[in-house]
């Protein structure tokens, strides 16, 4: 196994200190919940600095672009169009080979029942769950009943509600509905940046458990998911054998929706999910290349957490940066066989706003770690940085590609100009037409096949029509890019609640 840097020095506050609500202790945990990591080690961390060296080599980038677009547009223009066909290529190739490594031989861990009840109560460890949650009042009910659904001793079950303190409707509608459950309502001291990892942070400042897990506040775990998370881990440290340790820090259980069939919207939401994590995540896993976390059922070893400087407060997909971090610091994840079932979002504009934070986060994360390329490189290797590069970083990148080249293609049907010739030569024409093909025939073939494969063929028509959906993606990916630059750490809020036909307003998160 990779020798792993020692973990840093991020120390938990303790709990005794966790209840004060004003003072020097409270303003310990605001700035560790916010700065703990950047203040450690700013260059892991997405929040804004100054980068003279970072800016210097992108204005020089930009400038050679447009001295060559000035100077030798033709000649630019080929070599632009043909790396990122080569691009295109290798991302489309590099998804089919994780659908293969996935179906062939799916490294997910499978927990059974009389596993997961065979750990007599006593045996079990205490388990800390964080569910964030602003401005969701009309959530709040549904989640506590879910809550209510794990299967784990509640003397064992540490499970704090994190609401930000000027959040009056959520606080009360959390006030009546928390009493006689083993939930906490933990307050967060508003401050900046209003991201979920910082009230995670917060929250993990005072937690005891020897397993954090994140639920949103909308999300419906299955029962037994906390205790096959046990088994996982433990079955990991009998397997690493006697003073070895075992590397395995993080389980990442499946995302899937329980709204799947209330719009056209909500059918493509959940084919992607599913792909996603049935297929996509455990092929990175078969890889050993890093895995972008879901946001929510990810369960981690809280002494990895805090030793890694916990999650980045700056970052809005701290999912993702986790799992970067993870492995550069030598840890495994891997996939856990147990679904959480989230509210698929079903208004188009709310899908843009929350799918543009994600791919803003997936390109900060991206930045984040190329900053030490070398020593990410000796750290998760060629593979891995492969990997990374080619779902990470493409995932918002191509997305916002697809209206150039489905503009150029348009162009080229209308009225063949002659420019357009002059972009595509015979290999780049032939690569490009190749990739085209293959990746939208992949894109419906796995649907289809997703559909089938998780218990949901009804689904199966919606994939027939996926490359509709893409036009929404590359709207959020551009809206990604203009954030990235004005506002980075800006939580785009979406809202929740709309699968509920009786709802008048959703909660926003």
């Amino acid at each position: 196994m990779r020798a792993r840097p020692a973990l840093l020095p991020i120390p938990s506050v303790p709990p005794a200190v966790a209840d004060a609500r004003s003072g020097p202790e409270l303003s310990a945990r605001v700035r560790l919940a916010t700065d703990g990591l950047a203040d450690h080690d700013p260059m892991l961390s997405a929040r804004p600095r100054p980068e003279r060296p970072a800016r210097v080599v992108a204005l020089v980038v930009a400038l050679l672009l447009v001295l060559g677009l000035v100077l030798a547009p033709r000649t630019t223009g080929v070599w632009l169009a043909g790396f990122f066909v080569v691009v295109y290529a290798a991302a489309t190739v590099h998804r089919l080979l994780l659908i293969r490594c996935a179906v062939a031989d799916d490294p997910t861990i499978e927990i059974d029942d009389a596993a997961a009840h065979a750990i007599a109560d006593a045996d079990l460890p205490v388990y800390t769950v964080l569910v964030p949650a602003y401005r969701e009042p009309e959530v709040i009910p549904r989640l506590v009943d879910g809550l209510r659904g794990l299967d784990y001793p509640a003397d064992r079950l540490e499970v704090m509600l994190l609401l930000e303190e000027d959040d009056e409707p959520t606080i009360a509608a959390a006030h009546r509905a928390c009493p006689g459950t083993p939930v906490q309502i933990v307050l967060v001291p508003p401050s900046e940046p209003r991201t979920k990892p910082k009230a995670c942070n917060f929250g993990l400042t005072r937690a005891t458990g020897e397993f954090v897990t994140i639920y949103d506040a909308e999300d419906r775990p299955e029962p037994l998911q906390l205790r096959r998370a046990v088994v996982a881990f433990r079955r990991a440290e009998a397997a690493a054998g006697p003073g070895r340790g075992s590397d395995l820090a993080c389980l990442q259980a499946r995302l899937s929706y329980h709204n799947a069939e209330q719009n056209l919207l909500t059918r493509w939401f959940t084919l992607e999910y599913d792909v996603w994590f049935r297929w996509f995540l455990p092929g990175l896993m078969a890889t050993r290349a890093p895995i972008p976390l879901g946001g929510t059922s990810n369960h981690i070893r809280r002494d990895v957490l805090v030793g890694m400087g916990a999650w980045d407060a700056w970052n809005v997909t701290e999912d993702a940066d986790l799992g970067i971090r993870l492995a550069r610091h030598g840890w495994r994840t891997a996939m856990l066989g147990s679904t959480t079932l989230e509210e698929a979002n079903s208004d188009a504009i709310n899908w843009v706003k929350q799918r543009s934070r994600w791919y803003k986060g997936y390109l900060q994360s991206v930045l984040v770690a190329l900053r030490r390329p070398r020593e990410l490189h000796r750290a998760i290797g060629t593979r891995g940085v492969g990997g990374l590069l080619l779902f990470v970083l493409a995932t918002p990148v191509l997305a916002l590609l697809n209206p150039v080249f489905w503009g150029l293609t348009a162009l080229w049907w209308l009225g063949e100009p002659a420019f357009v010739a002059a972009l595509f030569p015979a290999p780049t024409y032939y690569l490009g037409t190749a990739a085209w093909m293959l990746g939208t025939l992949a894109a419906v073939h796995s649907g289809v096949a997703v559909a089938r494969a998780a218990g949901k063929p009804q689904l199966a028509p919606a994939a027939l029509v996926v490359p509709a959906y893409w036009v929404l993606m590359s709207l959020a990916a551009a809206k990604a890019v203009l954030q990235l630059v004005r506002r980075p750490s800006y939580w785009e809020k979406t809202t929740h609640g709309l699968d509920a036909p009786a709802t008048v307003s959703g909660g926003v998160s």
